[in-house]
């Protein structure tokens, strides 16, 4: 069923959207046993805790600067420092996997006739190394930085950058991302909007009258009419 009509460029966050940030829970298992989920729970809400407050070594938006510290962090707080592991949890994300069902979706919206790009916090080196080992660069228009701002999201400045890249209106956009603070951040812009809910979490308030909800990419198509 089409939900949404006009859109042009679909834009995808990168981490938890397109890249599963799940899998280094088991590549880190051996490491870290059975602290291994908690760990990376703590992990991920402190980098993005890092990036939503005022910081001035941050300003420049610097996402591997950000994930450093939130590992510094969570490593002192597990009592579990270690400069090699830390190295190798770092170097993760370089090579992060690609959720299963990735690269069909991608295919199909761009045979349709869409445009396919990545608005992500990463840092363009974090995107490049981690499209290039996923092997996705053929399937996207542009790999969009926040460091071409200056700013982390939800500032409205990062969706803008989006738009402006394109050339179009919020409204012929939509905007796909698995994170619920990112989605919020999109609608409030202007974005047509689509949560994927992987992890069957509670809608904590989702935008109603502008938004649809998936649990995986592959709903993604048919919503578009793709």
């Amino acid at each position: 069923m089409t939900a949404f009509q006009g859109i042009k460029v679909c834009i995808f966050d990168a981490y938890g959207t397109l890249l599963d940030l799940s899998a280094m829970i088991e590549r880190f298992r051996p490491d870290l046993g059975d602290k291994a989920e908690a760990f990376f729970k703590a992990w991920r809400s402190k980098q993005l805790e890092i990036s939503w407050l005022f910081n001035p070594s941050i300003r420049k938006a610097d996402f591997w600067l950000v994930t450093r510290e939130a590992l510094d962090e969570t490593m002192t707080a597990f009592d579990l420092y270690d400069t090699r592991l830390l190295a190798r949890m770092m170097d993760a994300w370089l090579s992060p996997n690609l959720y299963a069902e990735v690269p069909v979706v991608l295919a199909r919206l761009r045979s349709a006739g869409f445009k396919t790009a990545i608005l992500s916090n990463g840092t363009r080196k974090m995107l490049t190394a981690g499209i290039s080992a996923a092997g996705m660069d053929s399937l996207l228009d542009a790999v969009l930085s926040v460091e071409e701002v200056g700013a982390f999201k939800p500032k409205p400045a990062v969706y803008k950058l989006a738009a402006d890249h394109f050339a179009v209106a919020p409204q012929s956009v939509c905007f796909v991302s698995g994170n619920i603070w990112d989605i919020h951040g999109a609608v409030a812009f202007g974005f047509n909007v689509v949560w994927v809910n992987r992890g069957g979490a509670p809608p904590e308030k989702l935008p109603r009258d502008n938004a649809a909800t998936t649990t995986t990419l592959a709903e993604l198509p048919a919503l578009l009419g793709a």
